[in-house]
Protein backbone atom coordinates (compact mmCIF):
# COMPACT_ATOMS: atom_id res chain seq x y z
CA UNK A 1 0.00 0.00 0.00
CA UNK A 2 1.22 3.73 -0.84
CA UNK A 3 1.26 5.62 2.13
CA UNK A 4 -0.85 8.78 1.79
CA UNK A 5 0.90 12.29 0.79
CA UNK A 6 1.36 14.62 3.33
CA UNK A 7 -1.72 17.44 3.36
CA UNK A 8 -0.75 21.14 4.50
CA UNK A 9 -2.07 22.04 7.73
CA UNK A 10 -0.39 21.52 11.44
CA UNK A 11 -0.39 18.93 13.82
CA UNK A 12 -0.58 19.25 17.58
CA UNK A 13 1.99 17.81 19.63
CA UNK A 14 2.90 17.53 23.54
CA UNK A 15 4.95 20.77 24.16
CA UNK A 16 8.56 20.00 24.35
CA UNK A 17 10.38 20.59 28.45
CA UNK A 18 13.09 22.22 28.71
CA UNK A 19 14.75 20.07 31.66
CA UNK A 20 18.15 21.76 31.93
CA UNK A 21 18.91 25.36 30.99
CA UNK A 22 21.45 27.89 31.99
CA UNK A 23 19.79 30.89 30.07
CA UNK A 24 22.89 33.15 30.68
CA UNK A 25 24.60 31.36 28.99
CA UNK A 26 23.26 31.94 25.80
CA UNK A 27 26.03 34.78 25.77
CA UNK A 28 28.53 32.75 25.07
CA UNK A 29 27.95 30.99 21.68
CA UNK A 30 30.15 31.35 19.23
CA UNK A 31 32.93 32.06 21.72
CA UNK A 32 35.91 29.57 20.79
CA UNK A 33 37.76 30.17 24.05
CA UNK A 34 38.73 27.70 26.12
CA UNK A 35 40.67 24.29 25.19
CA UNK A 36 38.86 22.15 27.32
CA UNK A 37 35.57 22.27 30.10
CA UNK A 38 37.66 23.95 32.70
CA UNK A 39 38.93 26.54 30.95
CA UNK A 40 35.40 27.32 29.22
CA UNK A 41 34.16 27.67 32.67
CA UNK A 42 36.53 30.34 33.86
CA UNK A 43 34.72 32.39 30.43
CA UNK A 44 31.28 31.22 31.84
CA UNK A 45 32.40 32.40 35.48
CA UNK A 46 33.03 35.88 34.29
CA UNK A 47 29.26 35.92 32.04
CA UNK A 48 27.99 35.13 35.45
CA UNK A 49 29.40 37.85 37.35
CA UNK A 50 27.95 40.90 35.05
CA UNK A 51 24.36 39.42 35.42
CA UNK A 52 22.25 41.81 37.31
CA UNK A 53 18.54 41.19 37.68
CA UNK A 54 17.56 43.68 34.74
CA UNK A 55 19.83 42.21 32.75
CA UNK A 56 18.49 38.45 33.48
CA UNK A 57 15.20 39.97 33.06
CA UNK A 58 15.66 41.20 29.43
CA UNK A 59 18.11 39.00 28.08
CA UNK A 60 15.98 36.13 29.70
CA UNK A 61 13.00 37.05 27.86
CA UNK A 62 14.39 36.73 24.55
CA UNK A 63 15.77 33.45 24.82
CA UNK A 64 12.68 32.06 26.34
CA UNK A 65 11.03 33.57 23.48
CA UNK A 66 13.86 31.51 21.00
CA UNK A 67 12.68 28.65 22.89
CA UNK A 68 8.91 29.01 23.09
CA UNK A 69 9.09 28.77 18.97
CA UNK A 70 11.37 26.18 19.05
CA UNK A 71 8.77 24.49 20.61
CA UNK A 72 10.26 24.49 24.02
CA UNK A 73 6.86 25.33 26.70
CA UNK A 74 8.73 24.45 29.55
CA UNK A 75 12.14 25.00 30.80
CA UNK A 76 13.83 23.71 34.31
CA UNK A 77 16.06 26.63 34.70
CA UNK A 78 19.22 25.36 36.78
CA UNK A 79 19.70 28.81 38.79
CA UNK A 80 22.81 29.57 40.69
CA UNK A 81 22.87 33.73 40.01
CA UNK A 82 20.87 35.09 43.09
CA UNK A 83 17.31 35.30 44.59
CA UNK A 84 16.49 38.44 43.14
CA UNK A 85 17.55 37.18 39.42
CA UNK A 86 15.62 33.99 39.96
CA UNK A 87 12.44 35.99 40.05
CA UNK A 88 13.11 37.99 37.13
CA UNK A 89 13.62 34.81 35.76
CA UNK A 90 10.60 33.57 36.48
CA UNK A 91 8.69 37.14 35.41
CA UNK A 92 10.49 36.49 32.02
CA UNK A 93 9.57 33.09 31.37
CA UNK A 94 5.55 34.60 31.71
CA UNK A 95 6.13 37.57 29.52
CA UNK A 96 7.44 34.40 26.75
CA UNK A 97 4.47 32.01 27.73
CA UNK A 98 7.04 29.45 28.52
CA UNK A 99 6.28 27.56 32.33
CA UNK A 100 9.51 28.03 34.53
CA UNK A 101 10.31 25.84 37.22
CA UNK A 102 13.03 27.62 39.11
CA UNK A 103 15.94 24.45 40.46
CA UNK A 104 17.54 26.82 42.65
CA UNK A 105 21.25 25.58 43.08
CA UNK A 106 23.21 25.07 46.69
CA UNK A 107 26.31 25.61 46.28
CA UNK A 108 28.69 25.55 48.98
CA UNK A 109 32.30 25.58 47.93
CA UNK A 110 33.70 26.70 44.39
CA UNK A 111 32.69 29.24 41.79
CA UNK A 112 32.08 32.45 42.80
CA UNK A 113 31.13 34.10 46.07
CA UNK A 114 27.61 35.12 44.32
CA UNK A 115 26.36 31.58 44.29
CA UNK A 116 27.47 30.33 47.60
CA UNK A 117 25.53 30.24 50.52
CA UNK A 118 27.14 29.84 53.79
CA UNK A 119 24.93 26.91 54.99
CA UNK A 120 22.60 24.59 54.08
CA UNK A 121 19.81 26.28 56.00
CA UNK A 122 20.30 29.20 54.87
CA UNK A 123 19.70 27.52 51.04
CA UNK A 124 16.48 26.27 52.31
CA UNK A 125 15.40 29.36 53.19
CA UNK A 126 16.05 30.56 50.16
CA UNK A 127 14.31 27.86 48.69
CA UNK A 128 11.24 28.85 50.63
CA UNK A 129 11.11 31.87 50.37
CA UNK A 130 10.74 31.31 46.32
CA UNK A 131 7.70 28.62 47.27
CA UNK A 132 5.99 31.58 49.00
CA UNK A 133 6.15 33.35 45.57
CA UNK A 134 6.09 30.24 42.90
CA UNK A 135 4.59 27.29 43.04
CA UNK A 136 7.45 25.33 40.68
CA UNK A 137 10.44 25.20 42.67
CA UNK A 138 12.87 21.99 42.88
CA UNK A 139 15.91 21.67 44.99
CA UNK A 140 19.44 21.65 43.06
CA UNK A 141 22.64 20.87 44.82
CA UNK A 142 25.24 21.93 41.99
CA UNK A 143 27.29 18.72 42.31
CA UNK A 144 29.37 16.72 44.76
CA UNK A 145 32.06 19.43 44.23
CA UNK A 146 30.05 22.52 45.07
CA UNK A 147 27.96 20.90 47.76
CA UNK A 148 29.79 18.67 50.67
CA UNK A 149 28.45 15.34 52.30
CA UNK A 150 26.46 16.81 54.90
CA UNK A 151 24.50 19.69 52.24
CA UNK A 152 23.97 16.63 50.00
CA UNK A 153 22.09 14.47 53.31
CA UNK A 154 20.15 17.60 54.61
CA UNK A 155 18.77 18.48 50.98
CA UNK A 156 17.74 15.21 50.15
CA UNK A 157 15.75 14.59 53.47
CA UNK A 158 13.80 17.63 52.57
CA UNK A 159 13.34 17.12 48.92
CA UNK A 160 11.92 13.41 49.97
CA UNK A 161 9.88 15.39 52.72
CA UNK A 162 8.86 17.94 50.40
CA UNK A 163 7.92 15.95 47.78
CA UNK A 164 10.29 18.19 45.56
CA UNK A 165 12.40 17.34 42.44
CA UNK A 166 15.89 17.22 43.34
CA UNK A 167 18.29 18.05 40.22
CA UNK A 168 22.30 17.63 39.91
CA UNK A 169 25.36 17.78 37.55
CA UNK A 170 27.02 14.58 37.82
CA UNK A 171 29.87 12.25 36.12
CA UNK A 172 29.87 15.06 33.58
CA UNK A 173 33.91 14.98 33.53
CA UNK A 174 36.75 12.69 34.18
CA UNK A 175 37.77 15.07 36.62
CA UNK A 176 35.34 15.51 38.49
CA UNK A 177 35.35 11.68 39.22
CA UNK A 178 38.69 11.59 39.98
CA UNK A 179 38.27 14.21 43.00
CA UNK A 180 34.93 12.61 44.66
CA UNK A 181 37.37 9.30 44.34
CA UNK A 182 39.78 11.15 46.10
CA UNK A 183 37.82 12.71 48.90
CA UNK A 184 35.01 10.46 49.22
CA UNK A 185 35.92 6.61 47.94
CA UNK A 186 33.18 6.16 45.99
CA UNK A 187 32.21 8.27 42.11
CA UNK A 188 29.65 10.94 42.31
CA UNK A 189 26.20 8.59 41.63
CA UNK A 190 27.85 6.34 43.87
CA UNK A 191 27.79 8.64 46.35
CA UNK A 192 24.55 10.43 45.91
CA UNK A 193 22.80 6.77 46.69
CA UNK A 194 24.99 6.96 49.96
CA UNK A 195 23.56 10.20 51.17
CA UNK A 196 19.74 9.79 50.39
CA UNK A 197 20.17 11.89 46.86
CA UNK A 198 18.36 9.07 44.75
CA UNK A 199 14.94 8.38 44.36
CA UNK A 200 11.80 8.82 41.32
CA UNK A 201 12.09 12.58 42.03
CA UNK A 202 15.82 12.89 40.75
CA UNK A 203 17.27 13.97 37.39
CA UNK A 204 21.18 13.53 36.95
CA UNK A 205 22.26 15.87 34.49
CA UNK A 206 24.60 14.44 31.85
CA UNK A 207 26.50 10.66 33.31
CA UNK A 208 28.45 11.05 30.28
CA UNK A 209 30.88 9.09 32.15
CA UNK A 210 29.11 7.13 33.90
CA UNK A 211 30.14 3.59 34.55
CA UNK A 212 27.95 0.27 35.09
CA UNK A 213 27.53 0.03 38.57
CA UNK A 214 26.49 4.02 38.74
CA UNK A 215 23.94 3.27 35.92
CA UNK A 216 22.36 0.14 38.13
CA UNK A 217 22.10 2.69 40.79
CA UNK A 218 20.16 5.16 38.58
CA UNK A 219 17.84 2.06 37.32
CA UNK A 220 17.26 0.86 41.01
CA UNK A 221 16.39 3.67 42.38
CA UNK A 222 14.37 5.11 39.38
CA UNK A 223 16.08 8.44 38.83
CA UNK A 224 15.86 10.47 35.44
CA UNK A 225 19.27 11.28 33.28
CA UNK A 226 18.63 14.45 31.45
CA UNK A 227 21.21 14.69 28.55
CA UNK A 228 21.95 17.99 26.61
CA UNK A 229 23.67 16.59 23.37
CA UNK A 230 24.26 19.46 22.44
CA UNK A 231 25.73 21.43 24.96
CA UNK A 232 27.92 18.08 25.50
CA UNK A 233 29.64 18.13 22.28
CA UNK A 234 30.59 21.42 22.75
CA UNK A 235 32.25 21.26 25.95
CA UNK A 236 33.69 17.91 25.04
CA UNK A 237 31.69 16.17 27.95
CA UNK A 238 31.70 12.76 25.92
CA UNK A 239 28.80 10.62 24.96
CA UNK A 240 25.69 9.56 26.79
CA UNK A 241 25.79 5.58 27.17
CA UNK A 242 22.46 5.90 25.20
CA UNK A 243 22.46 2.21 24.43
CA UNK A 244 23.52 0.78 28.21
CA UNK A 245 20.90 3.24 29.49
CA UNK A 246 18.15 1.97 26.91
CA UNK A 247 19.23 -1.90 28.19
CA UNK A 248 18.67 -0.83 31.98
CA UNK A 249 15.17 1.32 30.73
CA UNK A 250 16.14 4.69 32.78
CA UNK A 251 14.37 7.61 32.14
CA UNK A 252 15.66 9.91 29.90
CA UNK A 253 14.71 13.61 29.22
CA UNK A 254 16.63 16.94 27.43
CA UNK A 255 17.89 20.39 28.50
CA UNK A 256 19.74 23.04 26.44
CA UNK A 257 21.81 23.26 29.22
CA UNK A 258 23.98 26.24 27.74
CA UNK A 259 22.04 27.04 25.00
CA UNK A 260 24.57 26.88 22.44
CA UNK A 261 21.58 25.79 20.40
CA UNK A 262 18.01 25.80 21.01
CA UNK A 263 16.45 23.51 19.35
CA UNK A 264 14.91 20.27 20.90
CA UNK A 265 14.54 17.98 17.33
CA UNK A 266 18.30 18.24 17.49
CA UNK A 267 18.96 16.99 20.73
CA UNK A 268 16.33 14.45 20.34
CA UNK A 269 18.30 13.45 17.00
CA UNK A 270 21.62 13.30 18.61
CA UNK A 271 20.30 10.90 21.44
CA UNK A 272 19.48 8.48 18.65
CA UNK A 273 22.91 9.21 16.74
CA UNK A 274 24.63 8.69 19.58
CA UNK A 275 23.50 5.77 20.15
CA UNK A 276 23.57 4.18 16.86
CA UNK A 277 27.29 5.43 16.45
CA UNK A 278 27.79 3.49 20.05
CA UNK A 279 26.48 -0.03 18.48
CA UNK A 280 26.59 0.26 14.85
CA UNK A 281 22.79 -0.30 14.49
CA UNK A 282 19.71 2.12 13.87
CA UNK A 283 16.67 2.53 15.11
CA UNK A 284 18.04 1.92 19.38
CA UNK A 285 14.76 4.81 20.50
CA UNK A 286 11.69 4.67 18.68
CA UNK A 287 9.83 7.78 17.53
CA UNK A 288 7.29 7.44 20.14
CA UNK A 289 9.82 7.01 22.79
CA UNK A 290 12.31 9.90 22.06
CA UNK A 291 9.14 12.30 21.35
CA UNK A 292 8.81 11.10 24.93
CA UNK A 293 12.01 11.80 26.03
CA UNK A 294 11.45 15.51 25.13
CA UNK A 295 7.99 16.15 26.70
CA UNK A 296 6.65 13.61 29.18
CA UNK A 297 9.66 12.74 30.78
CA UNK A 298 11.31 16.01 31.11
CA UNK A 299 7.75 17.10 32.37
CA UNK A 300 7.70 14.24 35.03
CA UNK A 301 11.50 15.52 36.08
CA UNK A 302 10.13 18.80 36.89
CA UNK A 303 7.10 17.75 38.15
CA UNK A 304 5.10 19.24 36.10
CA UNK A 305 0.95 18.31 35.66
CA UNK A 306 0.32 20.43 32.28
CA UNK A 307 1.91 22.55 30.10
CA UNK A 308 1.64 24.02 27.06
CA UNK A 309 1.05 22.10 23.50
CA UNK A 310 2.90 22.69 20.18
CA UNK A 311 1.40 22.49 16.76
CA UNK A 312 3.70 21.62 14.17
CA UNK A 313 3.48 22.85 10.29
CA UNK A 314 2.81 20.08 8.09
CA UNK A 315 3.87 23.03 5.15
CA UNK A 316 7.12 23.17 6.04
CA UNK A 317 9.88 22.86 3.71
CA UNK A 318 11.65 20.12 5.08
CA UNK A 319 8.52 17.98 5.18
CA UNK A 320 7.75 18.37 1.60
CA UNK A 321 7.26 15.04 0.17
CA UNK A 322 7.17 13.35 3.89
CA UNK A 323 4.14 10.85 3.35
CA UNK A 324 1.82 10.96 6.21
CA UNK A 325 2.57 8.09 8.31
CA UNK A 326 6.12 9.62 8.34
CA UNK A 327 5.23 12.74 9.34
CA UNK A 328 6.37 12.03 13.17
CA UNK A 329 9.74 9.97 12.58
CA UNK A 330 10.82 12.52 9.80
CA UNK A 331 10.58 15.44 12.42
CA UNK A 332 13.15 13.55 14.74
CA UNK A 333 15.32 12.82 11.71
CA UNK A 334 15.21 15.03 9.40
CA UNK A 335 13.01 18.70 10.82
CA UNK A 336 15.22 21.59 13.00
CA UNK A 337 12.68 24.35 15.04
CA UNK A 338 11.54 26.23 12.41
CA UNK A 339 8.80 23.44 11.69
CA UNK A 340 7.31 24.77 15.02
CA UNK A 341 4.21 26.89 14.19
CA UNK A 342 4.49 29.91 15.82
CA UNK A 343 1.38 30.36 18.64
CA UNK A 344 -1.37 32.55 17.76
CA UNK A 345 -0.40 36.34 18.33
CA UNK A 346 3.43 35.49 18.55
CA UNK A 347 5.44 36.22 16.17
CA UNK A 348 8.85 34.35 15.60
CA UNK A 349 11.56 36.44 17.59
CA UNK A 350 14.07 38.30 15.46
CA UNK A 351 17.32 38.22 16.73
CA UNK A 352 20.18 41.12 16.02
CA UNK A 353 23.57 40.45 15.05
Amino acid sequence: MVASPLVAGTRALPGFVNAHSHTFQRALRGRAVGGDFWAWRETMLAEAERQTPELVRSTYEAAYREMRAAGYTAVGEFHYLGLREAFAAVEAAEAADVSCVVLHVAYAQGGLPRFRQDSVATYLSEVEELRAHTARVGLAPHSVRACPADWLTEIGRYAERERLPLHIHADEQPREIEECLAEHGCRPIELLARLGCLGERTTVVHATHANGAELDLLASFGAIVCACPTTEADLGDGFLPAERIRHRSIALCVGSDSNVRIDPFEELRELEGIARRQTGRRAIFTTEELLRFGSETGARSLALDAWPDIEVDLGNRSLAGVAEDDVLPALVSSCGADVVAAPEGMKRPHVSV
